[in-house]
């Protein structure tokens, strides 16, 4: 029967009861076999955890970069003070201050996600504030967006919006406050 069956047509449900059945050994060579399956892949390693030593904010070009050991190992676009050029030198000037600073708190009872506090001012702040008999302003902090705007990083920012703050995504404070501990330096560069 199977020389018959296998010389004329066969319907498709046939071929498969034939097969499936042993019946027609020519027919079974004409078939691939299945391929062996896949080996299991191991799942990716996770990325290393950042760690900085060092933030240094660059004004002019709205980047912030985590340094460790002098090699930059992370960089975020910001938004700073509604007037960017220039060092602060009073509170309500809308300018985010140039210098050297620390990390020197946090916290994240904020409505802008979290917020690292930038030490400023400092001494010479307040000296040069004291001698213009204006109030250098202070609460300058790297904090993210609004909680409500869940965790969005933009690309980059299209104007500055800040009171003096350097503002990132939601996601990049998320980074940096994992990797930057409280007493890392921080430079803000014109």
């Amino acid at each position: 029967m199977c020389g018959s069956v296998c010389r004329g047509l066969l319907l498709p449900g046939a071929m498969a009861l034939l097969l499936l059945i042993g019946g027609c050994q020519q027919l079974s060579g004409l078939f691939a076999q299945p391929p062996p399956p896949a080996p299991a892949l191991a799942p990716p390693d996770p990325a290393p955890p950042l760690h900085a030593d060092r933030v240094v904010v660059f004004k002019s070009r709205r980047v912030l970069e985590l340094l460790r050991g002098g090699e930059v190992v992370a960089s975020f676009p910001i938004a700073l003070g509604t007037h960017p050029v220039g060092p602060k030198r009073r509170v309500g000037d809308g300018r985010t201050p140039e210098g050297h600073y620390s990390i020197d708190w946090r916290s994240d009872d904020t409505r802008y996600t979290r917020k690292l506090h930038i030490s400023y001012p400092d001494a010479s702040d307040r000296a040069r504030a004291g001698a213009q008999h204006v109030d250098p302003g202070g609460a300058i902090f790297i904090h993210g967006l609004p909680g409500d705007y869940g965790p969005f990083d933009p690309p980059e920012w299209y104007r500055d919006w800040t009171d003096g703050c350097i503002a990132v995504g939601n996601l990049a404070i998320n980074k940096i406050w994992d990797a930057v501990p409280d007493g890392a330096a921080i430079d803000i560069l014109p």
